[in-house]
């Protein structure tokens, strides 16, 4: 295995992005990498670098003193041998263009990113090759339930680092295991990616359901069968089932769908008391990624003929063809079927 890079670049200073670059460099601490994170408003970088803190996102959280921050791309990778994309998923391609010719040549990048290109319908990993032009084994992606806040406060979690080569899998693992992060390794980067994606469609589902009043067995129906359409969504396109029952699959749904800290969870509430999307959008700080990715990830599903009727409901909410207080009766008037059947 690879030993610990020098210099590791985290692209993004928001939640995830912050956090992560703290699980970095508490692993990172004794091979002295330093953790640099790009920030685009040079007043978060300031604060990074004098303060410790990313009080915008993180509050007071201290952050550890081999992390640095830039708002110069190109100061914030020079050297890194591994790039960690932290920025919105929908901003993604735009903002590879503006790194490319600044990466290292033998540089290995992994994204924390949870959608799907909106008109492309394409994977963040996807995303990656096509701008950058690098080997599969020089993409990986990670996922799995991570609410930041959490483990910027050293909650103890697990997460999967993703990769077609096992081996630039478990190098990423090895720099990012600490006292409360434990990583696992996986090849199946397809089904680790969809994971990530469609339960943040899920989680709307269910946020719209606190919203409406409605109780535990209607929100574990919810979770259960959005994990259903993932894991038939996951298949269709190549991904493992083991894959799908495990930490980036199942793990994330629970999180993300039951958690006051899901960002989709709250966006889906909102809707359900009451408010248009506008306003919706308007209250939040930060990114609701199924709001942004719903519609990408039914046109996915569409294409490869997998019926992901809870996805389907959630994005005619979106659109503004179905009210909040008919998605219920729209689910529950399907035809009846075996629970078992994957298609």
């Amino acid at each position: 295995m690879k030993p610990a890079p020098r210099k590791i670049a985290v692209m993004g200073a928001g939640s995830w992005g912050t956090t992560f670059a703290k699980v970095l460099a508490d692993s990172g601490t004794e091979a002295n990498t330093e953790v640099m994170v790009w920030a685009r408003r040079d007043e978060v970088a300031v604060e990074i670098n004098t303060r410790h803190t990313n009080s915008r996102y993180l509050r007071e959280t201290k952050l550890p003193g081999n992390i640095t921050s830039s708002s110069s791309i190109a100061d914030t990778l020079e050297g890194a041998e591994l790039v960690v994309l932290a920025v919105p998923a929908q901003s993604l391609r735009e903002q590879l263009r503006s790194f490319k010719e600044f990466l290292e040549p033998q540089a290995v990048l992994m994204s924390l990113m949870k959608g799907l290109e909106r008109d492309t319908d394409a994977r963040m990993s996807e995303v990656i090759a096509a701008e950058i032009e690098i080997p599969a084994d020089r993409i990986a992606v990670l996922s799995g339930p991570n609410l930041a806040m959490e483990i910027a406060r050293k909650q103890p979690t697990a997460s999967v680092v993703a990769c077609s080569e096992l081996e630039t899998a478990t190098w990423i693992a090895s720099l990012c295991s600490t006292e409360y992060f434990r990583p696992y390794t996986n090849t199946d980067v397809i089904g680790v990616e969809i994971g990530g994606i469609a339960k943040n469609v899920i989680a709307l589902a269910v946020g719209i359901c606190d919203g409406l009043g409605m109780g535990d067995n209607t929100k574990s129906s919810i979770i259960t069968r959005g994990l259903a359409e993932t894991t038939r969504l996951a298949l269709a396109l190549g991904g493992s089932y083991e894959t799908l029952a495990g930490l980036a699959g199942l793990g994330d749904l629970v999180a993300t769908c039951s958690s006051a800290l899901s960002r989709n969870n709250t966006a889906g509430r909102l809707l359900g008391q009451g408010l248009y999307l506008d306003e919706v959008n308007d209250r939040m700080s930060q990114t609701a990624e199924g709001i942004k990715s719903g519609r990408a990830v039914l046109d996915l599903a569409t294409r490869h003929n997998v019926e992901v009727p809870i996805t389907e409901s959630v994005v005619m909410v979106l659109e503004g063809t179905l009210s909040v207080e008919n998605m219920g009766a729209r689910l529950l008037g399907r035809q009846l079927k075996s629970e078992g059947e994957l298609k």
